[in-house]
């Protein structure tokens, strides 16, 4: 056998055709497992897909999931940097009611990192780099 990295959506596309040809799921699991091996995936995985075609949904594609939503927008850190630029990151998190690992995150993404205890811009323009 060899290596053979797949993906879900063969697999399931597969599935479709191993239902077409009236094998349970059990019997597409073995036979998927012969060629596949290690590769293929749990037998609950065919139970429920093989539960979905029965019911007559064919749709084989991957489900839309998105990202998790913000916990909170920039522009309520940017706020907080403005009010005070000397806040730390367990003050911004406190403050934001997040983990203190989520802030930097945000931060560097908004382009600013903390120089002698205040936050600045990462990029300085002419003027900032006078002072």
């Amino acid at each position: 056998m060899s290596i053979f990295a797949h993906a879900n959506y063969d697999l399931r596309t597969e599935l479709v055709f191993w239902y077409h040809l009236r094998t349970t799921d059990a019997e597409s699991h073995r036979m998927l497992i012969k060629a596949y091996g290690k590769y293929s995936l749990g037998k609950t995985w065919y139970f429920e897909w093989f539960k979905k075609f029965n019911s007559g949904d064919f749709d084989v594609k991957n489900e839309e999931r998105g990202k998790p939503p913000k916990i909170f927008t920039d522009d309520e850190l940017q706020v907080l940097l403005d009010e005070d630029g000397t806040r730390t990151l367990q003050e911004l998190a406190n403050q934001l009611n997040m983990t203190q690992e989520a802030v930097p995150i945000r931060v560097k993404a908004m382009g600013k990192v903390q120089k002698v205890g205040k936050w600045v811009p990462h990029e300085l323009n002419e003027r900032q780099k006078e002072n």
